[in-house]
């Protein structure tokens, strides 16, 4: 194994140390060829991302060229990968559009796309009751940072003694019935949906689903985070009377009658949380 002897700048002192592949790299001469050059900018796909930044400002190339002082032809061939830029020449466009060189540079996020196939999807039942009513499947817990939670529901068909519990979370909801007939209860209003029917609502407000048929009653359910902000939660009480949530109703936060949310799957397998 070869050493690499390294001078102290104060010309004095040298040590030896083995050769590693890192000291090769940083501190031996290497020539790059153009060619590997012209590879790396190009897939960083330089001139795409910058006339993605003047349309977005719906630009000519005329217009950036006044603002950079660079030719519209060289602009032109800029963004078509003909040329390759000068970090003096990459600066003066990154000004314009309030952007750090590194912009330029970095990876480019990809565009999001999971696929949920049945048989990885883990069937939970109704959280917060020892006899549930419906179970559930999450549909996007593969999905990070998620703005709406879709879920695939069966709601059974109830018993006498089985209680059906309203429920409230943030944000807004939408359900479609696929199969069975569904009764959902939304405050005061009740409505019994039939397959093809679907129910778009502010979640906010109690709300409680429950089978009407002697069959199970299979639907979609996609909950939004969004906060509703134009109204209170609750504005179905008389004039002046006190805000209260009914005591049969319990928050969970994000989700329908307690599905889970991100934090309740690990690896791929969904876990239920304590509500």
């Amino acid at each position: 194994m070869q050493s690499v002897t390294i001078q102290r700048r104060d010309g004095v002192a040298k040590e030896t140390r083995p050769e590693t592949a890192h000291s090769v790299i940083t501190m031996s001469s290497v020539e790059v060829d153009s060619a590997t050059a012209e590879a790396f900018i190009s897939e960083k796909h330089i001139g795409e991302r910058i006339k993605r930044l003047r349309l977005k400002r719906s630009m000519g190339l005329v217009e950036l060229g006044k603002h950079t002082g660079l030719s519209a032809s060289f602009l032109s061939q800029l963004e078509t990968g003909r040329v390759i830029p000068t970090l003096r020449n990459l600066a003066r466009i990154a000004m314009v559009f309030s952007k750090d060189l590194s912009f330029f540079f970095e990876s480019e996020p990809v565009s999001l796309f999971r696929v949920h196939r049945k048989h990885d999807r883990m069937r939970l039942p109704q959280s917060g009751v020892d006899d549930p009513t419906y179970f559930f499947e999450s549909m996007g817990y593969m999905v990070p940072d998620r703005q709406l939670d879709p879920y695939y529901a069966e709601f059974l068909p109830v018993r006498k003694t089985q209680e059906i519990r309203p429920h409230v979370h943030p944000g807004f909801e939408f359900l479609y019935v696929l199969e069975g007939e569904l009764e959902v209860r939304h405050a005061d209003a009740v409505q019994v949906l039939n397959p093809g029917d679907g129910v778009y609502f502010d979640a906010s407000t109690p709300h409680s689903y429950r089978c009407a048929g002697k069959e199970s009653s299979i639907a979609i359910i996609v909950t939004m985070h969004q906060t509703a902000t134009s109204q209170p939660a609750y504005n179905l009480r008389p004039l002046g009377a006190p805000m209260s949530i009914p005591n049969q109703a319990k928050p969970v936060a994000g989700r329908p009658a307690a599905m889970p949310t991100a934090r309740a799957v690990v690896n791929g397998n969904a876990m239920q949380e304590k509500i």
